[in-house]
Formats: structure tokens, C-alpha cells, sequence
């Protein structure tokens, strides 16, 4: 199967109507869930034919995978604030805006919850979490740039130290998040919990 037809690389190709088909995914993901999601219903709902639906995705697993990568309910611009500290904490204060404001949150908790139980569906989230690592990219380079972190710093594990707080927080702790969450989960990631010497 190539690789435009798995649904990887949805941006730099797709029908006519990708946008809406997208959007159609993702509204009904938020609305019924993984379970409830069908072809057929992202067919209806975004006036797409299902076999042009199919043509580009041969399953509900691909096609959510690229709306996922490609919708722009979900669009992560890069922040650019002057420091990592002040990147990372946009950064994360994205991640909570999207797992507490609807309907991205509704998206967030029934990927997290389909993808325990999907190995293909897994497979596309993998796809969607790299398309996000490759996009904060920039924060991390200039970090290293300005001599705030080292080349050889695991970026990834930075990034889920700090969702990862985030979703256990809202996702499976359900409690609200204070004002200076991202602030706090920031400072103890970069500099941890112990008292000065």
C-alpha cells in the first residue's frame, strides 16, 4: 500500500474536500465516539462519497490517524517566546486548553480511550505524536542554542513529563487545573523538587 493511501502524509495530499472530511472525523469522534464512528457517517456528514473516502483511507483507523495530523481543530504552532521555559510553558498551556475546551477534549479522551484497544489505531496515533515532536522541533533547537539545554537532551521525555501531567490531571484524575499549573509543572520538570543546597 503506498504511502499516500495509509494516511501518514494527509497534508501534502488528499481529495478535494480533505478539510471537511477532517472536520466531519473529528465532529463525530467528539459526538459518538470511536466505537460510533463509521465511513459512511464521515461520508454524510462532510457531502464526500465514501468511495473517495476509501480511496484514501481503507479503514476508520486511517482516516482518523490523518485527520488527526491534518485537521485544523488541532493545528500546534511552535511558540516562540525568548526562553525554553517560557516555550515550554505555552506548550503545555496548549495541551490543557485542548484536553479541557470542547470539542478537542472530547477528541483527546476517545483517541486515548480507542487507542488501548486498537492496535491499527495506535499505529496512526504513534504517526500523529511524531508529526507533533517533529513540530516543537524549533522550541528545543533554539534552547540549545541559547545554552539552556544540551544537544543531547531527550526531548521527547521533556514533552511527556509535561503532558503527561496534564492528562492524568484532567483525563484520569479529573481535577481542575490552577491558574499556575503549567508554571509550576514547568520549573519542577527543569529543575526538579529539591531543596537548594
Amino acid at each position: 500500500m503506498s504511502e499516500k493511501r495509509n494516511g501518514a502524509r494527509r497534508q501534502s495530499g488528499g481529495p478535494r474536500k480533505a478539510q471537511e472530511i477532517f472536520d466531519a472525523t473529528l465532529d463525530l469522534l467528539a459526538e459518538k465516539g470511536y466505537e460510533g464512528l463509521t465511513i459512511e457517517g464521515v461520508a454524510q456528514r462532510s457531502g464526500v462519497n465514501k468511495t473517495t473516502i476509501y480511496r484514501w483511507w481503507p479503514s476508520k483507523g486511517a482516516l482518523l490517524g490523518a485527520a488527526l495530523i491534518g485537521a485544523r481543530q488541532l493545528e500546534l504552532t511552535a511558540p516562540d517566546t525568548g526562553s525554553l521555559e517560557g516555550d515550554l510553558e505555552a506548550l503545555l498551556h496548549t495541551i490543557v486548553t485542548l484536553l479541557t475546551t470542547r470539542p478537542a477534549s472530547d477528541i483527546a479522551v476517545s483517541v486515548l480511550g480507542a487507542v488501548t484497544h486498537s492496535p491499527e489505531l495506535a499505529a496512526h496515533v504513534k504517526d500523529f505524536l511524531a508529526d507533533r515532536i517533529a513540530r516543537e522541533q524549533p522550541v528545543f533547537d533554539r534552547a540549545v542554542a541559547r545554552g539552556e539545554i544540551s544537544a543531547d537532551t531527550d526531548r521527547m521525555l521533556l514533552v511527556d513529563l509535561l503532558a503527561g501531567a496534564a492528562w492524568v490531571r484532567v483525563a484520569l484524575r479529573r481535577l481542575p487545573l490552577e491558574k499556575d499549573f503549567a508554571a509550576r509543572a514547568v520549573n519542577t520538570v527543569l529543575n526538579g523538587a529539591r531543596v537548594a543546597g
